[in-house]
């Protein structure tokens, strides 16, 4: 069975939308929703990377039950700019780019979900199965709120 390396990617890119999540909160930080929702929507990613840790031994996979937090450095730079970049008229393609970005990974890890909960159900796999349906439901929501602020800043950005 292949659900170990299925579980690998899945758990790799939890950790990577995790990130970008947390990338965009920071980098618009003036922005409340893009900052607190971003956030949220990271830790719910790090959740989802804990809990395919938690089940990928079963399988042969050893996985780092904590994400990997890639965005301390960054952060505090892009913090630091992101009041002026949040003011800026460029800043808002900026925005529309991160959260295309944000949608297009949110998409990926929903497919890898759907990949890895088809073969618990093949594998007969409750408890696999219990975590899927536990996570990808709020990767769906990941997506949902990204392309939401895409349609809203979409309208503000390419019509100014």
């Amino acid at each position: 069975m292949k659900i170990g390396l299925a579980l690998r990617g899945l758990h790799a890119s939890e950790d990577d939308l995790a990130h970008e999540l947390l990338r965009v909160a920071a980098r618009h930080q003036a922005d409340q929703e893009l900052f607190h929702t971003g956030q949220l929507l990271a830790r719910w990613s790090q959740d989802h990377v804990r809990a395919v840790a938690a089940i990928a031994h079963r399988y042969g996979q050893e996985l780092d039950p904590e994400p990997r937090d890639r965005a301390d450095g960054a952060r505090r730079l892009l913090e630091q700019g992101s009041e002026l970049v949040g003011r800026m008229r460029s800043g808002e393609l900026l925005v529309l780019r991160d959260l295309r970005e944000t949608a297009m990974k949110a998409y990926g890890v929903s497919t890898e979900w759907e990949m890895v909960a088809q073969a618990a159900q093949g594998a007969r796999d409750p408890d696999l199965l219990a975590v899927c349906q536990q996570c990808h439901p709020q990767t769906l929501r990941q997506l949902r709120w990204a392309n939401a602020q895409i349609k809203v800043l979409s309208t503000q950005a390419l019509l100014a």
